[in-house]
């Protein structure tokens, strides 16, 4: 069943909302703003979540593969905690950087600790933690 609601906006804020809703390829304002909560609810459901619940996310990585020794660490760090590793894909940007899409699953601290352990090592230039779950209550 769906509810309707109604929101007040400032016309700047709704002006900027539209733009981002034709740049994303939404049909509507409505679905827009369902994705947004959606999101919400996904960090709501890992901050307060328990460790018995299994969660999933995804390290995203942009690194310089000439860096002093970093592409060791990160296969060390992945080896040593590789029953959180699903999968990981290793991509050549260019001759010098390097994209490392890593999938995590498992508790949600360890997730967060093998992810924040991987995007922290000196030379990586770009590093995203996204957290992701079934969508159970969504």
């Amino acid at each position: 069943m769906l509810s309707r609601i109604g929101i007040s906006l400032d016309e700047a804020l709704l002006e900027q909302f539209d733009e981002l809703i034709e740049e994303r390829g939404y049909n509507n304002r409505s679905e827009a703003v369902r994705d947004l909560i959606r999101e919400e609810l996904v960090k709501k459901e890992w901050e307060r979540g328990t460790d018995a619940q299994p969660k999933v996310a995804v390290a995203l990585l942009v690194f310089d593969h000439a860096a002093r020794e970093l592409g060791q660490k990160l296969t060390r760090t992945q080896h040593a905690d590789h029953d959180l590793i699903v999968s990981s894909m290793h991509v050549h940007m260019d001759r010098h950087h390097c994209l490392e899409v890593i999938v995590l699953k498992g508790p949600g601290r360890d997730i967060v600790r093998v992810g924040n352990s991987l995007i922290s090592n000196r030379g990586v230039k770009l590093g995203r933690l996204l957290l992701a779950t079934r969508g159970d209550k969504l």
